[in-house]
């Protein structure tokens, strides 16, 4: 599961027929404060996520048949919830 930030929504007019139905998201991970750790990805949005909401996303094929059904086709990452705050505490001096 990662933390990542919505950066955009994408739109196809071709697609495999998974994706019916479906929103596609553009979507980068965060580090616990905000800042990127890693290249952004596409997800397909199961909460009702929405540009810039820091959400969670994942990306493990096998939890997200298990979300979907099995019959789920080629989708990989899968936005399960919307993150309403991170509590990082401060490191000790």
């Amino acid at each position: 599961m990662k933390v990542c930030r919505v950066i955009g929504n994408v739109v196809a007019t071709a697609h495999h027929p998974s994706y019916d139905g479906r929103k596609l998201m553009l979507v980068r991970p965060e580090g616990p404060r905000g800042e990127t750790v890693g290249d952004a990805f596409l997800a397909v949005d199961n909460v009702q996520a929405g540009p810039d909401d820091r959400v969670l996303v994942l990306t493990e094929g096998n939890g997200v048949r298990q979300i979907l059904g099995k019959e789920v086709g080629p989708i990989r990452s899968l936005i399960v919830g919307i993150v309403d705050d991170i509590d990082v505490p401060e490191p000790r001096a």
